[in-house]
């Protein structure tokens, strides 16, 4: 992207006028109006001279003032009395501490020892007896114990003040005690410097309080003290005028001095930079005056950061105006040091200023484009522009991760799952940013690593491998290879996914084998139904050209016409049973539908075909309830699908063999049952039989259409009720169930 001059010009007068407003901001209060004595840092200073030459200097301690002032309380007395426990612990205690001397002596026949030990022993028995029964030979010895006290912080005082006193020996002081009219002074007394401060004298007084609470414990290590809680000493509180001063002469000497120079000098320079600021700004709006169009140019870097998604644009923008002000911030405290840190290292110190402030430059002219091409391209102020925006925010990064996220959850286990291995990962990452920092924190980082962290790994990486097993043998079902199972390993969601692939697997294998059978079944069906509109269409053709010879006699050509009329009978009938069962496979069937009683079907049906068995020579067996059975039926469908059956038993049945019909009541349900010994041997594929054009008699010499059991299993699903076939060798049964009617 090339910029041009202008507009780099107006660009840099931005970051100058953005600088010299933030500096302004951060630190005009600091600098403005203001020299370094009024500045934070030797206010601080200040303030600790003062409050420490009050107490060293013009309120010292007071030890003898302090003994004088000693006073001890009854609850003193009884916490001195009982410290080491009761009467009888203590005598106790001392007696077992001298036994073993007295005893060993006692052994050395060394009776001056013996004597000097078992004195020791009754003095300071004598010493507890007179602790327990005397306040004032207790409250002597707390007394001399505070008196000890006072004399150790005494010089621990004295101590101080020397080592005050040279710490701040720059400092000038003469202060009057308005009460007393001593004086106290020291140093160059001056009416001018570099600093000079006056108390009274229509000022404030300096008020000193010498009050102090003495405390054992930052005294008596290593001596033997039983008194451990801190006692107040009342000193005096006094008010002083006067004046502190600091000459020209002890700028040197003092410990601020380079923070002195760097205030100065970094003072210099923000006004320098406020006053270009200034004329930045006046030039932005005069010789550099920008224009919208000039930041709305087209080229590579805008086409680029265009194809990001618009909240990523948004986040690019925001982190490049917090790093400017991050850089801006950094400027600003390196500005504030310019003459601490630049004039030992001037050209390094300016590098880096010019390398920070080109980097912000960048920063902020970053942030411009961004904002304004993001602006641009939303084009919020055109009311028509609603389908862009939509299309900005469904592409934004944002949006498509609270899409996937709402994918991931669901099923709620594997996002709830998600989500905490994100987080373990999150917070071991920061775990080990700790470990290096404290050996606290890696202790107890390395036990959640091994009892957390170890164990959500391998969790998790167990999941994957089992996933990428799930995955591998998916692609190979995919692949049509269906011959294994996927494993099923535990109860989480890929095993429930691995349990559906399998269920999927089969029912897969299922269908294939359907479709298989349904193929083999077509070509059947397409093979028989040539088959059986053949044969009689041949013989219709055949007879139909003999009747064409007129030598033939008068018995044969009516012996002709009644083939020709029988072949014509069963061509019809093979054509309306192929349009009704076709009709009723497509649901293109109306049923009228009412309560009908299935005992008295049964025996108009059978009345009809007792005849055409016994002529079959086959032996009929029924078996009917002496009640009615009554069922929502339409009675014409139902009929046929009796008569089917019936006529299928006849047609099919090993001669002089016998037929059993049966009809009864099973539950809420009527069952119609027929069972025959079949002429031909049946084969293995049972249900086939129901299909269309589908005989046991494979060699298709019988005079049935094929279409019987499909017509009447079609009948019975209409119906809601069911048709099944039962083989057992040569014995064939049929059993249809259908809901009653009360």
């Amino acid at each position: 992207m090339k910029i041009k001059g202008k507009l780099l010009l107006t660009l840099f007068l931005i970051t100058w006028v953005v600088f010299a407003i933030t500096l302004l901001i951060n630190h005009g209060h600091s600098y403005i109006g203001k020299s370094y004595f009024k500045s934070d840092s030797f206010l601080s200073t200040k303030e600790t001279f003062i409050e420490q030459l009050g107490h060293y200097v013009l309120e010292p301690f007071n030890a003898e003032k302090a003994k004088e002032n000693i006073t001890v309380t009854q609850t003193e007395i009884e916490e001195h009395r009982n410290y080491y426990g009761t009467l009888a612990d203590q005598v106790e205690n001392i007696r077992a501490q001298y036994s073993d001397r007295i005893d060993q002596a006692k052994l050395d026949n060394d009776k001056e020892l013996e004597t000097l030990l078992v004195k020791e022993r009754d003095a300071k028995i004598a010493d507890i007896n007179e602790n327990f029964s005397n306040d004032d030979h207790v409250e002597e010895k707390i007394r001399k114990q505070k008196e000890l006290l006072i004399e150790k912080y005494a010089a621990q005082q004295e101590r101080n003040r020397k080592d005050f006193l040279n710490e701040f020996s720059y400092f000038s002081y003469n202060f009057t005690n308005i009460e007393t009219g001593k004086v106290f002074e020291s140093g160059e007394q001056i009416t001018s410097g570099l600093f000079k401060e006056t108390y009274g004298n229509q000022q404030s007084y300096l008020t000193v309080d010498s009050t102090t609470y003495i405390e054992p414990y930052d005294l008596v290590e290593g001596d033997d003290f039983n008194l451990y809680e801190s006692f107040r000493y009342d000193g005096e509180v006094s008010q002083f005028e006067g004046v502190i001063s600091i000459p020209k002469s002890m700028l040197s000497a003092t410990n601020f001095k380079d923070d002195y120079q760097t205030f100065k000098f970094s003072k210099m320079v923000f006004y320098i930079i406020w006053a270009t600021g200034i004329l930045a700004a006046v030039l932005l709006f005069t010789v550099a005056k920008p224009s919208f169009q000039e930041f709305t140019t087209s080229n590579k870097l805008k086409e680029s950061f265009l194809k990001l998604p618009i909240d990523v644009r948004i986040l690019t923008v925001i982190i490049m105006l917090l790093s400017s002000f991050l850089l801006l911030d950094i400027l600003g405290n390196m500005i504030s040091n310019v003459y601490y840190f630049g004039i030992y290292n001037v050209f390094p110190y300016v590098f880096e200023l010019l390398t920070y402030f080109v980097l912000m430059m960048i920063m902020i002219s970053g942030t411009i484009f961004g904002a304004v091409w993001t602006f641009e391209t939303l084009q919020l102020w055109d009311s028509y522009n609603s389908e862009h925006v939509k299309k900005e925010i469904k592409g934004a990064m944002l949006y498509r991760l609270a899409d996937g996220m709402q994918d991931l959850f669901l099923n709620r286990k594997i996002g709830t799952q998600s989500v905490a291995i994100l987080m373990v990962a999150f917070l071991a990452g920061i775990g080990l940013v700790g470990a290096f920092m404290s050996n606290e924190l890696a202790i107890i980082y390395t036990i959640l690593l091994f009892f957390i962290g170890l164990p959500a790994s391998i969790i998790f990486l167990r999941r994957m491998g089992y996933l990428n097993r799930i995955m591998r043998q998916t692609q190979e079902m995919a692949d049509g290879r269906l011959t294994a199972d996927i494993r099923v390993k535990g109860k989480g969601p890929l095993a429930n996914h691995a349990t559906n692939l399998n269920q999927l697997r089969e029912g897969v294998k299922k269908s294939m084998t359907e479709q298989a059978k349904s193929e083999r079944l077509k070509t059947e069906l397409i093979t028989n139904v040539s088959h059986d509109l053949r044969t009689p269409l041949t013989s219709i053709i055949t007879y139909t050209d003999l009747l064409k010879n007129p030598n033939i006699t008068e018995e044969e050509r009516k012996h002709y016409i009644e083939v020709l009329d029988k072949k014509s009978a069963r061509l019809k009938t093979l054509i309306e049973d192929l349009f009704e069962v076709s009709k009723m496979a497509s649901g293109n069937i109306e049923l009228t539908k009412q309560r009908v009683d299935l005992t008295q079907l049964l025996q108009q049906a059978i009345g009809e075909h007792e005849e055409a068995f016994r002529n079959a020579n086959l032996e009929l067996r029924i078996t009917m309830p002496d009640e009615p059975l009554y069922a929502y039926v339409d009675g014409q469908k139902w009929w046929r699908v009796i008569d089917n059956i019936v006529l299928n038993a006849m047609k099919y049945s090993l001669d002089g063999s016998r037929v059993y019909v049966t009809l009864n009541r099973k539950g809420n349900e009527a069952e119609f049952i027929v069972k025959n010994i079949a002429n031909y041997e049946l084969g293995e594929n049972v249900e086939e039989l129901t299909e269309r054009f589908k005989r046991a008699d494979a060699s298709r010499h019988t005079d049935g259409s094929g279409l019987g059991l499909a017509i009447a299993q079609s009948i019975v699903d209409l119906h809601g009720g069911r048709l099944k076939i039962d083989v057992d060798g040569d014995l064939f049964k049929v059993i249809v169930s259908v809901q009653l009617d009360y």
